[in-house]
């Protein structure tokens, strides 16, 4: 039995005044998925359990099959396992943005999603100046790690930058503001600002009129997990394919095989082609595979509508079917759409509405729904599921 769950990361939306009240699912040309629909059954996923945050953490980890109340210690150290960070006992990970800040005003949460080797040299000026503060390393882009060695940190209150973009700065950095360790933080927060300027990388942003790196921002914070090994969970051997560290630290724990593609940025830019290459590969080797994609969530964190209908219609053209074709060779498999969450249009931010998926898998009867998204997704014979039994339910049935 072959398993494929495709994660379009925010795909879920609202109706929209600018898209004649209707979705980005609903006017996207998506054949593939509404084939899919038709040919399988249709439900709602709450991904993210009352009173947790709405993170791609969150809803990855759920739909991986893991009940975010038992398991989930802070999306930093998830990232963090990704690159290898070796944690000691009382290391609290921080997810490092680097931002675009103007007077107290927190412009960009990317940086104009400032690249790779510009950031990993800034990093460096970082940690040569802030070393006695604790240690920075290197992501991807604009999404790098902080390790700060006092546990009791965990418990201070952040901010997702993306969730405060626009808002005062002074406002919304590390809480309690009276907290010895929040001192300390904010301050290094502070202070990085005129180490950045300073720094080639930015003063060649400023002569090429590119947002500039002038600051980080410390969140998501967290402990080392102790997550069950998938395989010894769930029986099955695992991979993902993503270019988001998030995943790729989530695959880590779980033990899975994380397949690096060449052109997967987490982006508007990622090789959707590249992807689906890769994933017809990775089908024959392992039991279960994730794919994950990111763009339709920078879409909606953008606000930008046209972006997040070219990254669907990317998906189901150049990933979903040429999976659905492949999976075909098989006698006995099961395959699922879904969004982690919904990354609204109109909020710029993760919500905690339920998100539509769909599921096939062979000898399935159909629900008779017609097509994939939001509202049809209401129409389906599964109902409402939680996220973190669907694996459970591909193995043992729905």
């Amino acid at each position: 039995m072959k398993y494929v769950v495709l994660i379009g990361d925010g795909m879920a939306d609202y109706h929209l005044d600018d898209l004649n009240g209707k979705t980005p699912l609903q006017v996207a040309n998506t054949p593939n998925f509404d084939k899919l629909a038709k040919m399988g059954c249709n439900g709602l996923l709450k991904t993210v359990p009352d009173g947790m945050a709405p993170g791609s953490d969150v809803a990855n980890l759920s739909l991986m099959g893991y009940n975010p109340m038992h398991y989930y210690t802070g999306r930093g150290p998830l990232e963090a396992a990704n690159l290898g960070i070796d944690l000691k006992e009382d290391d609290v990970v921080f997810r490092c943005n680097f931002i675009t800040k103007e007077n107290d005003v927190l412009e960009d949460f990317n940086a104009g999603h400032i690249s790779s080797p510009e950031t990993k040299q800034l990093i460096y000026e970082l940690n040569e100046n802030f070393k006695d503060v604790g240690t920075f390393y290197h992501g991807v882009s604009y999404r790098n790690i902080f390790v700060y060695n006092k546990k009791e940190s965990v418990k201070l209150e952040s901010q997702p930058p993306h969730d405060v973009t626009g808002e005062l700065i002074s406002e919304n950095i590390l809480k309690p503001f009276d907290n010895e360790d929040a001192i300390i933080l904010n301050k290094l927060m502070d202070d990085a600002e005129s180490v950045l300027l300073k720094s080639k990388i930015n003063k060649k942003r400023i002569i090429n009129n590119k947002k500039v790196a002038n600051s980080i921002w410390l969140w998501g914070q967290g402990i080392k997990p102790e997550i069950d090994n998938f395989k010894e969970k769930y029986g099955l051997i695992g991979a993902t394919i993503t270019g988001v560290d998030l995943i790729k630290g989530l695959g880590v724990y779980l033990g899975f095989t994380n397949i690096d593609v060449p052109g997967a940025t987490g982006y508007f830019d990622t090789d959707y082609s590249a992807k689906g290459e890769y994933a017809l590969n990775a089908i024959d080797k392992y039991d279960i595979l994730f794919i994950h994609i990111e763009a339709p969530d920078e879409a909606g964190h953008a606000g930008d509508i046209d972006e997040k209908i070219k990254a669907i219609e990317n998906i189901d053209n150049k990933i979903l079917a040429p999976i659905m074709k492949k999976l075909e060779e098989y006698d006995n498999y099961a395959l699922v759409l879904t969004p982690d969450h919904a990354t609204p249009i109109p909020l710029k931010t993760h919500s905690m509405d339920l998100i539509p998926f769909t599921v096939y898998s062979t000898g399935m009867k159909s629900d008779k729904v017609d097509r994939y998204d939001e509202d049809s997704a209401k129409n389906g014979s599964l109902g409402v599921r939680m996220g973190y039994d669907l694996v459970n339910y591909l193995i043992n049935g729905f």
